[in-house]
């Protein structure tokens, strides 16, 4: 099968979760015989962020890390969507893309549509911007892949899609995987961008203090974080290390006792069932996780025993010191993340379960046809 993906980056994880996914998703169609073209603007911010601040050096680590994976860079304005889509059978179009672009690639599929097109959302806009959402035409899309039930049902209810699946992200355990022959040396690590206020004060009161008062040592990786935070995180002990290469983020969690998920909190007040993608990554890794309250609406997993809730910063300083002071508790959560994560969430479940979307497509295709 010919797949055609747009996204914003394949290449840079630059305050940009989705890359961590799609990288997961494409090595595995390619290792099962699909032929997978990406497609990303040539001014995609997160890239030029990345280069801004770092050189050329990690796109040649990112050449090093992922051989089988590439990108094409696209001009929306001279792109030839007859070349890239005459042979494609299904295709990928990424919410970041722009809105212009998304209506014209519908507008193809009006006029070709022997392949299945689907939009892919992974991203809180659809609650906190609707707005901005509603201007994607997909009126000539075949359904909407969206990584949470809240977020596809909203698609639905509002008219902008006729059909849409729940399609979480998921670990690549290829990348993702624990790392045995390393030890801790440090207690805390935590791996996130600052968030644009979204989770300021929930930083402070799940990562910062509650680190500060039980005295540990850890490290804070991450974008965009102004210059106060970084003095907070001095505050409270920790080095901040700036940004970090999502291929590299097994390493760090191995020299680490623990990590911590502090979600933003659209995803904690309009958007539960939502994890994001840093959970599924930490347990595939084996890495002991607690987490800030947020509600697994969707059963994905076993709080409590994949991971640690704290429902308060106090809750989240004992969490840290009980890790720390109990190899035993640490070992049993390591194990069943670990267990959950290769049970139900690795990018190799997700491609079947695209595939299984793909494959109803078809039929109802046929079925369309034949009447």
């Amino acid at each position: 099968m010919n797949v055609v993906v747009f996204c914003h980056s394949l290449v840079s994880d630059w305050n940009h979760g989705n890359a961590h996914f799609l990288r997961g998703v494409v090595t595995e169609l390619q290792e099962r015989g699909h032929r997978v073209r990406v497609y990303e603007p040539a001014d995609a911010w997160s890239r030029d962020n990345l280069v801004r601040e770092h050189g050329t050096v990690p796109l040649r680590d990112f050449e090093a890390a992922f051989p089988t994976l590439a990108s094409e860079a696209y001009d929306v304005a001279t792109i030839d969507l007859g070349a890239v889509l005459d042979d494609a059978d299904l295709v990928l179009v990424h919410e970041w893309s722009d809105p212009a672009l998304v209506k014209r690639i519908g507008a193809h599929h009006g006029r070709h549509g022997d392949y299945r097109l689907l939009f892919h959302d992974t991203h809180h806009r659809a609650v906190t911007a609707p707005g901005e959402m509603s201007r994607f035409d997909l009126s000539e899309y075949d359904g909407v892949l969206a990584f949470g039930e809240v977020i596809r049902r909203l698609y639905l209810e509002r008219g902008w899609a006729d059909r849409a699946w729940t399609w979480h992200e998921a670990a690549d355990t290829r990348v993702f995987a624990p790392l045995p022959q390393s030890e801790p040396d440090s207690d805390l690590v935590w791996i996130g961008n600052w968030g644009d206020g979204e989770r300021s004060e929930e930083l402070r009161e799940f990562l910062l203090r509650p680190a500060h008062r039980q005295r540990l040592r850890g490290d804070v990786h991450g974008v965009r974080y102004p210059r106060m935070a970084r003095l907070r995180i001095r505050l409270a002990g920790l080095r901040y290390r700036g940004w970090i290469a999502n291929c590299r983020a097994p390493e760090a969690f191995a020299r680490h006792r623990f990590t911590v998920h502090v979600p933003r909190r659209p995803y904690v007040e309009a958007l539960p069932g939502i994890p994001t993608i840093r959970p599924f990554e930490a347990m595939a890794c084996g890495i002991p996780l607690i987490c800030a309250p947020w509600e697994d609406a969707e059963g994905l997993f076993r709080p409590g025993q994949d991971y640690l809730v704290a429902a308060d910063g106090k809750e989240m300083g004992d969490a840290m010191r009980a890790i720390v002071d109990d190899p035993v508790m640490g070992s049993r959560l390591r194990q069943s993340g670990l267990e959950t994560i290769r049970a139900r969430h690795t990018c190799a479940h997700r491609v079947d379960e695209l595939l299984a979307i793909d494959a109803e497509l078809r039929a109802a295709r046929r079925l369309e046809v034949s009447q």
